[in-house]
């Protein structure tokens, strides 16, 4: 009996601090992904870890909001690594699969971020929009690297910006429409909506233009680029009287 009880005790206070401030992290994204935020008690958190109450305030003294900028801290550095593919091949495959983890993320957290990102929560605040924020910029900074830019200029930067903001809003409309169309139409959609932003300011700006002519440069013909020019060009064909005389 009383090895088991040394056992269990060891086995309790075999976590660091770290380790056990990781756990209660999880325990509480893993709550406030579908259930709003005022709706996750310090209780549920504490029951979600198998622990007690009084040790969630010892790691969180602040309470929820503590644990809730810190639970969203952690999502929001595993949300802006969607955006870390390797710089190689095609841009369409890497955005491609960048979004294909950022949508997954959005589906696996939809409820509580849903509510954040829209100011809806009562544990929203200053400090927590700048944290989300963090993903935005972050998010650009990976996606300016993939175009190969050190040193964006102010009308390649708002549209990698705009994008970004699209890719949030598409996302949330999406969880509103019951997360529909299928999750590949929307990762293609918005990476068409990608390839037209650079295009439109590649047509004022010689920073984008050079950006766009060294992307499509490496795009194969049967790649979704190039599937996008040929419905661009069969749309235009229609409308003749937008195309200059020959």
């Amino acid at each position: 009996m009383s090895g088991s009880r040394s056992s269990g005790t060891s086995s309790y206070r075999r976590l660091d601090v770290a380790r056990r401030r990781a756990q209660l992290i999880r325990a509480a994204l893993g709550l406030f992904a579908h259930r709003p935020p005022e709706d996750v008690s310090l209780d549920d958190v504490a029951a979600a870890a198998e622990v007690s109450r009084p040790l969630v305030y010892r790691y969180f003294p602040g309470g929820k909001p503590q644990l809730y900028e810190a639970a969203l801290r952690s999502a929001v550095e595993e949300l802006t690594q969607c955006f870390a593919e390797p710089q190689e091949g095609p841009l369409s495959r890497r955005l491609s699969a960048a979004l294909d983890r950022y949508l997954a993320f959005v589906d696996e957290h939809d409820t509580g971020f849903s509510a954040l990102l829209r100011s809806g929560s009562v544990v929203a605040t200053s400090r927590t929009g700048a944290i989300v924020d963090e993903v935005r910029r972050g998010a650009a900074e990976h996606i300016l690297a993939h175009l190969r830019v050190p040193e964006p200029g102010v009308r390649l930067r708002m549209a990698v910006r705009t994008w970004i903001t699209a890719v949030e809003g598409a996302s949330l409309g999406w969880l509103d429409e019951g997360k529909q169309p299928p999750v590949e139409e929307l990762r293609d959609w918005l990476l068409d909506h990608f390839v037209a932003l650079l295009l439109a300011t590649a047509t004022g700006d010689p920073q984008t233009e050079e950006v766009v002519s060294r992307a499509l440069a490496r795009e194969p013909a049967d790649g979704p680029v190039a599937s996008l020019a040929r419905r661009t060009m069969t749309l235009l064909t229609r409308a003749e009287h937008l195309l200059p005389a020959p």
